[in-house]
């Protein structure tokens, strides 16, 4: 059915349980945000590539899941983005970070200030839109300078000049021997040039990664 059609479907079955939710009913993150009471452009669901998708987003909440325990510092759980529609997982130096500018299509900036309030290094997988590919990021807010020119791991992984992210393919992590490790050494060492380009104090905020990636690779 349409978005429109279950959007009011929803609205219907809260209604009938008593229910008046205060949302803002339109995407956000998106260059095109039709409100979704008015969408009757989108009506297709792929089962088969709903359930890929959410098979990529489980294992890789598996290897972030093992990341997150490398680092003792302060860190969000891995966490869905329905906006931007990304698996991610963000840790934070414990200092503050310039004001934000914003800019996010369909997006109040104050969400963006509030989000980046504080310096971070931040790592997930997009599943892709029709103009792009499937892909592994990794960011840092404020990029320190050098962030770009840091060599990361695996081989394949690139900084993104428009994206200004550290960007791994889902088909080059697919070739991999052990894409387990490889996936955690994208995700450490893209955290490693935020933090040691950024004057993080690792000695504080870090446990060994030897261990969680040699655990990753079946060592």
């Amino acid at each position: 059915m349409t978005v429109a059609d279950f959007f009011s479907r929803y609205m219907d079955a809260l209604h009938a349980l008593g229910i008046e939710p205060v949302i803002y009913a339109s995407p956000v993150e998106v260059s095109t945000a039709i409100p979704f009471a008015q969408d009757y452009d989108h009506a297709t669901y792929d089962d088969h590539a709903a359930h890929q998708c959410w098979s990529i987003f489980l294992n890789t909440q598996r290897v972030l899941k093992t990341f997150r325990g490398i680092f003792t510092g302060k860190q969000s759980p891995v966490h869905f983005f329905w906006g931007s529609f990304d698996l991610a997982s963000t840790r934070f130096s414990g200092r503050r970070a310039p004001r934000h500018p914003g800019g996010a299509p369909h997006c109040p900036d104050w969400v963006m200030v509030e989000a980046y309030s504080h310096e971070c290094s931040s790592c997930g997988f997009w599943p892709g839109d029709e103009k792009s590919q499937p892909t592994f990021y990794a960011y840092a807010y404020p990029e320190p300078q050098g962030y770009a020119e840091r060599e990361v791991e695996p081989a394949a992984a690139r900084y993104d000049t428009t994206a200004h992210e550290f960007l791994l393919p889902y088909d080059t992590l697919r070739a991999e021997m052990h894409p387990d490790e490889a996936l955690l050494r994208f995700f450490q060492s893209t955290y490693e040039a935020a933090a040691d380009l950024g004057g993080w104090d690792r000695m504080v905020l870090d446990r060994s990664a030897d261990g969680a990636i040699g655990a990753a690779k079946g060592d």
